[in-house]
């Protein structure tokens, strides 16, 4: 897999783009090294020096990148085992490695539209990265074996349990930052 033909693949040729994946290893190792490294690596390296840019402080601004890329991993890991763990409900196959298949690429919108973290006017357009949600809704029915009438469902119960863990881990991660800060 070519990281640049994957991304503008999985971008603007998802239904064929679901298919291929499908066909290819859910090898951990290689899906979190080849891609997940170096896409949630974008909002964090963008952040980190938008923040450096509005001189919010050097030490904060690489504590919360790091933090920040770390985290990325672990919200893919737990997207994987929700994703993995609601597909019976969704009349689904649990299937762990297409799964985390699913985890690792629908966010790629999100992590691509972390480049407007450079410019703190340009945030907004992180509304972007929302396309995730179609590229979820377009690859749970196919790698998880749901049905397509069941695909909005799935799709709408993995967002909401996202947006939990996005909660979660904004929490963790301020929380983290502000321990740091006051020591």
């Amino acid at each position: 897999m070519n990281l640049g033909e994957r991304v503008k693949a999985i971008l603007l040729t998802p239904d064929s783009e679901w298919s291929v994946i499908e066909r290819e290893p859910g090898d951990a190792a290689y899906l979190f090294t080849n891609y997940v490294a170096i896409l949630a690596a974008i909002p964090a390296v963008c952040g980190l020096i938008g923040m450096v840019l509005r001189h919010d402080g050097f030490f904060y601004a690489v504590l919360f990148a790091v933090v920040y890329y770390v985290l990325g991993f672990v919200v893919v890991y737990l997207m994987a085992i929700i994703i993995d763990g609601l597909a019976p409900t969704f009349s689904g196959q649990k299937n762990f490695d297409n799964a985390l298949k699913v985890a690792a690429y629908f966010p790629t919108p999100y992590w691509l539209a972390g480049v407007f973290l450079l410019v703190p006017a340009l945030g907004f357009l992180r509304i972007l990265g929302l396309y995730g949600i179609y590229l979820l809704y377009k690859g749970l029915p196919l790698l998880m074996r749901s049905p397509q009438d069941k695909a909005f469902g799935y799709s709408a119960v993995v967002i909401i349990a996202a947006i939990v863990i996005g909660f979660v881990v904004f929490t963790f991660l301020i929380a983290s930052i502000l321990s740091a800060l006051l020591r």
